[in-house]
C-alpha cells in the first residue's frame, strides 16, 4: 500500500520506515527535518526506496502527496516533555495544529487510515497502577501529555465524522538505536563533560517502563494488522519498570565509569515529569502479542546503540 510517514526521519518515525519498506509499501516521508535527521533514512533514499517531501505541516504544498493514500502514520510531533514547560506554544502549533492539518488533508484526499503516537502523559499521575487505557479521570500534567491528548480526541471525532478509522498508541518511555533526547542521552552528555560526576534530576527513584523501538514497532504493527473497529487504543510498553538511578547504574557500567551520583531532589525531574508510570498492557496482550523485553533489557541495548 502507499504509506505516508510523517515525522518519518525522526527517532520512532526512522525505525516505522525501516519497517514499512521491508514490508513492501510505497512509503512517502513528510519531514520538516527540524528535529528528524535525513541520515536515518539515507539508505532507503540513495535506493529510491522512499520518497521525501521536506515539509512543515504548519506550511502548504505536502497535502497533495495524501492522495492515493492508504493510511497515514503521524508521528511529527515535538517530543521534548520537558520544554513543553518553557515552550508551550510549540505544542500547540507542531502538535494540536498540525495534526487538525494532517486530518483536514486526509479528508480531502479521502486517506482512510491515520496510526497516531500517544504517550502515557495523557494519564497524568494515575491512582492506579499500571494504568489501563480505560483511566479516568484524564488530567495530565504536562503541556506535551495535554497536547497529545487534544490529538486523541480531533482524531476520534474525525473518524466518527468522516468514515476513517484510527489506531492510537499511548507509549511507555521508547528508547533505542537514533534517539536524540531522553535521560540517556542526557546521561552520556553530561558524562563525557564530566566522568567523575553524574547530576541526576529529582530524587532518582522515579520509575517508569521502558521499551526499545524495535520491539515498539513490531507492536504498532501487529495491533493495525488485528483490529479493525473506528478507534482502536492501546497501550504499548513492558510489564515492568526501572528507576533512573537503575539507569545511571547500567549506563555507567556499560562505560566503564564509577562516577558519584548527585541529585537535584525532589520526585520529580522537571516541572511536568511523572515520577512513576506502567501501563497496563493487558489489551495488547489480549491480541496475542507479548514484548519480549523488558525495562531493564530494553535499557541496556538503548544503552549499546547510544555508546555505538
Amino acid at each position: 500500500m502507499r504509506s505516508i510517514v510523517t515525522g518519518g526521519a525522526g527517532f520512532i518515525g526512522s525505525h516505522l520506515v525501516d519497517y514499512l519498506v521491508s514490508a513492501g509499501d510505497d512509503v512517502i516521508v513528510i519531514d520538516s527535518l527540524v528535529s528528524g535527521d535525513i541520515n536515518s533514512i539515507k539508505g532507503h533514499l540513495d535506493a529510491n526506496r522512499i520518497q521525501l517531501v521536506s515539509a512543515d505541516l504548519l506550511s502548504d504544498g505536502w497535502q497533495d502527496h495524501l492522495n492515493g493514500a492508504a493510511r497515514v502514520y503521524h508521528l511529527a510531533a515535538d517530543p521534548d516533555v520537558r520544554e513543553s514547560s518553557v515552550s508551550p506554544d510549540k505544542q500547540l502549533n507542531n502538535t494540536i495544529i498540525a495534526t487538525h492539518r494532517i486530518l483536514e488533508a486526509m479528508r480531502k484526499a479521502q486517506v482512510p487510515e491515520i496510526v497516531f503516537t500517544s504517550t502515557s502523559t495523557v494519564y497524568g499521575e494515575a491512582t492506579v497502577i499500571p494504568t489501563p487505557e480505560s483511566y479516568t479521570p484524564m488530567e495530565p500534567v504536562s503541556v506535551y501529555g495535554a497536547s497529545k491528548l487534544a490529538c486523541e480526541a480531533l482524531i476520534s471525532a474525525y473518524c466518527h465524522s468522516f468514515s476513517m478509522n484510527s489506531w492510537v498508541f499511548r507509549f511507555a518511555n521508547i528508547i533505542g538505536a537514533r534517539s536524540g533526547h531522553g535521560v540517556i542521552t542526557d546521561f552520556i552528555r553530561k558524562l563525557k563533560a564530566n566522568p567523575q560526576e553524574l547530576e541526576i534530576l529529582g530524587d532518582g527513584k522515579q520509575t517508569k517502563s521502558y521499551l526499545e523501538v524495535g520491539a515498539c514497532i513490531r507492536a504498532i504493527m501487529y495491533v493495525v494488522s488485528h483490529t479493525h473497529d473506528t478507534v482502536n487504543t492501546f497501550n504499548i510498553g513492558s510489564e515492568d519498570w526501572i528507576s533512573v538511578t537503575d539507569i545511571a547504574d547500567i549506563l555507567t557500567r556499560e562505560m566503564n565509569l564509577t562516577p558519584k551520583f548527585t541529585y537535584t531532589g525532589g520526585s520529580r525531574g522537571w516541572i511536568g515529569d511523572v515520577p512513576k508510570m506502567q501501563l497496563d498492557i493487558s489489551r495488547l496482550k489480549s491480541l496475542g502479542f507479548i514484548p519480549e523485553l523488558s525495562s531493564r533489557e530494553s535499557v541496556r541495548l538503548a544503552v549499546q546503540a547510544a555508546l555505538e
